[in-house]
């Protein structure tokens, strides 16, 4: 399984960087460019908020908006036009305004030992957004900033966030899975996200046609002359019961299906690649499952069981105890497709 060649793993690589574009992301894509040109005439700017639960593909996005921008402009190399950011998880606001400045690479070291002292992050990362010509400032996984965090706290991030925006003439985008929708309740900052945008798992029951579309495109980006008919019921309805519709999970599952057919020397993708992939990885986190422990990749399309998420991970600030207060995604009960 491991030997494969410099060739074969660079077009494993390939594929899994590659980036489909459907209307939902398409969207989003128009809303940054939309905030990115109104900066230039509005002194209250536009501010965005983007959720969607673990694996729909956040990180993705963001990460191949910067990449297109980058290579479609011409930029200097004293300018960050798009800056993406991630939430320093557990240590505060001013860890993750630190962290900006260190993203935007004029981080210097400040002291904080003096008693009564503290640089102010706040202006520093302002006067380096704008020397560094930024125009949308991404946060990434913000819901880590937020959650364990009294009203009081939320405000004060709100109020920070407000002020960097305002002094740099930045649009913020937050970036985070469905609770940080929190910071959207908060007075100073609710009015500023005038765009909103949730991603969704794929659904069999809301838009068979766009999950096979995506497969289709899927497809398109494999190492083989002849790309395997992914969009096809054969294929789609055992994929979807394998990944339930989260794009990670499929993109994982057709990777180490790719591995097996290259190393194979095949010229295509089969379900027998898929199903040994299956195998050898997703089988075994299903070993507490009894009603998932069947390779859907063995059985006739009738038999298949389809589980479609129905309530998005959320976060409970009233539980008692702490590990109480995040509560995953849930599922529905496995259906054959003719009765969903």
């Amino acid at each position: 399984m491991n030997h494969l060649t410099p060739q074969q793993i660079e077009q494993l690589q390939a594929f899994s960087n590659c980036f489909i574009t459907y209307p939902a992301i398409q969207e989003i894509f128009n809303d940054f460019d939309e905030l990115r040109f109104n900066r230039n005439f509005q002194s209250d700017q536009q501010c965005m908020l983007i959720t969607g639960d673990t694996g729909v593909g956040k990180s993705h996005l963001i990460n191949e908006y910067k990449k297109r921008t980058l290579a479609s402009q011409d930029y200097g190399r004293e300018a960050m036009p798009i800056l993406i950011s991630r939430i320093s998880s557990g240590k505060g606001f001013d860890a993750t305004l630190t962290q900006m400045l260190v993203d935007l690479d004029h981080f210097g070291g400040y002291q904080f030992t003096k008693r009564g002292y503290r640089t102010d992050l706040r202006k520093k990362l302002v006067d380096n957004l704008i020397k560094a010509q930024v125009e949308l400032l991404i946060i990434n996984e913000f819901q880590e900033l937020i959650e364990f965090k009294t009203g009081i706290e939320r405000q004060h991030i709100a109020n920070g966030l407000k002020y960097i925006s305002e002094e740099a003439k930045v649009p913020i985008v937050l970036v985070g899975m469905p609770w940080a929708e929190q910071i959207a309740e908060e007075p100073q900052w609710s009015s500023r996200l005038v765009r909103r945008r949730k991603l969704e798992y794929f659904s069999l029951q809301k838009d068979i046609k766009l999950f096979r579309q995506y497969l289709m495109s899927l497809a398109k980006n494999m190492p083989f002359e002849r790309p395997p008919k992914l969009e096809d019921k054969r294929f789609a309805i055992p994929l979807f019961a394998a990944c339930k519709g989260e794009n990670r999970a499929l993109k994982h599952l057709l990777i180490e299906s790719l591995k097996v057919a290259m190393s194979n020397g095949d010229s295509t993708l089969e379900i027998h690649h898929i199903s040994a992939a299956y195998d050898s990885t997703f089988l075994n986190k299903n070993i507490n499952k009894p009603q998932q422990h069947i390779n859907p990749f063995t059985l006739p399309l009738d038999k298949v069981l389809i589980s479609e998420i129905v309530m998005p991970s959320r976060y409970n600030p009233n539980a008692i105890n702490p590990e109480d207060r995040l509560i995953t995604r849930e599922f529905s009960e496995p259906k054959a497709l003719s009765k969903i």
